[in-house]
């Protein structure tokens, strides 16, 4: 397995250091990510795809980028990646408000199911797809639980419209997977968090799928913001200051929920996943150094599934909430990752509206929030 990386910025290619013997015709898979200016201009698109010919290209705009240690906005981050023994099949789905989420990622799912299949990286669109239903459509399918990751798409911190593309341009309303094939790849994957709870532990009396409308029998919205104190004339932007911590009847582990808008006329919250009823709930607020070390037991994780072997290739994917909180000490948990995997792993991702990862290995593929999800490849 080899990898480039490249990066494009103001109208130039900042960084296009590929090694002479790296086989640019015979690579199989090239992710982008980058701002939506970028993935969606037709220039940029056509130079990448003349650098790699053969290769499905994944694009994905983002709240973020990253590359090797740092975190950058406004640019296009180019990983190139040649296979000598696996494969790769890339497929996708158009979809609209309309579109059933969980049918989505059950079509998915059936495109590239086989026997060989060891891997599937999802790369979602992220502004009205459910998460938690997607990942059910492919969970649905997945009987032996391969490992299913990745993320929904980002937009800054506008939350107005994100853009995924399979061999074009990237553009709205768009679900991409990769399926990865053959028994000499090894999959590493992890999420965690690092945020505090506080407050009771209070019960959901009334949602449908994402929109929760009761807690204890009183509305959502209006105590939620007996706790938000200053920051309720932010909402919904400060919501991200203040994630939820969920535990379902079924789980055995909490999962984390961002609120994605807020509905002053009934009193309910929208979020990035299901909120089922009976399910019980906490506040969260945010503790800067236990998320940052968040990022490092994540990798610690995630490089455990490796053996002795070296990772070739991690894919991080943070939440923008974590961004947006930890602002210009971001990069500290990207370097608190790359402390982990070291120089020899080569390191991509972006920042997303929500992370897809099992909990443990050969668990159910969940969708996360405010967490650090973490996926690696290595071929033998």
């Amino acid at each position: 397995m080899k990898t480039t990386q490249l990066q494009f910025s103001s109208g130039k290619w900042i960084m296009e250091n590929m090694a002479a013997d790296f086989p640019t015709e015979k690579t199989q898979l090239v992710l982008v990510f980058g701002s939506g200016e970028l993935v969606t201009n037709e220039d940029l698109f056509i130079q990448i795809k003349s650098k790699f010919p053969k290769a499905d290209i994944v694009s994905c705009s983002t709240a973020g980028e990253i590359l090797d240690n740092e975190v950058y906005d406004d640019s296009a981050v180019v990983t190139a990646i040649y296979f000598e023994k696996a494969s790769v099949k890339s497929v996708s789905v158009e979809i609209n408000k309309n579109v059933n989420s969980f049918e989505t990622g059950k079509t998915l799912m059936s495109l590239l199911n086989q026997d060989d299949l060891v891997s599937v990286l999802v790369i979602s669109e992220g502004s009205f797809v459910n998460g938690s239903d997607l990942v059910a459509g492919f969970n649905e399918l997945n009987r032996t639980n391969i490992p299913v990751t990745g993320g929904l798409a980002g937009d800054a911190a506008r939350f107005a419209k994100t853009q995924v593309g399979l061999n074009t341009v990237a553009k709205e309303g768009t679900v991409v997977a990769v399926g990865f094939y053959g028994p000499s790849l090894l999959i590493g994957h992890s999420s965690f968090g690092g945020w505090d709870e506080f407050g009771k532990e209070r019960v959901i009396t009334r949602a449908t799928k994402n929109v929760l409308y009761e807690i204890d029998g009183k509305k959502a919205l209006d105590l939620y913001k007996e706790y938000l104190g200053p920051y309720v004339d932010e909402l919904p932007g400060s919501a991200l200051l203040f994630p939820i911590s969920l535990r379902t009847n079924d789980a055995d582990k909490n999962l984390v929920r961002t609120i994605l808008n807020v509905n002053e006329d009934d009193g309910s919250m929208i979020f990035a996943g299901n909120m089922p009823e009976g399910s019980k709930l906490r506040l969260m607020k945010v503790n800067f150094e236990k998320v940052i070390n968040g990022s490092s037991i994540a990798a610690s994780n995630t490089a455990s599934m490796h053996a002795n072997h070296n990772a070739d290739l991690a894919i991080l994917i943070s939440c923008v909430g974590r961004k947006l909180i930890l602002q210009d000490r971001t990069s500290e948990e990207v370097q608190a990752a790359q402390k982990i995997f070291g120089n020899q792993t080569a390191i991509t991702g972006f920042y997303s509206y929500g992370e897809l990862s099992p909990f443990n290995l050969g668990s159910n593929c969940e969708l996360h929030n405010q967490t650090m999800t973490i996926t690696t490849f290595t071929e033998l």
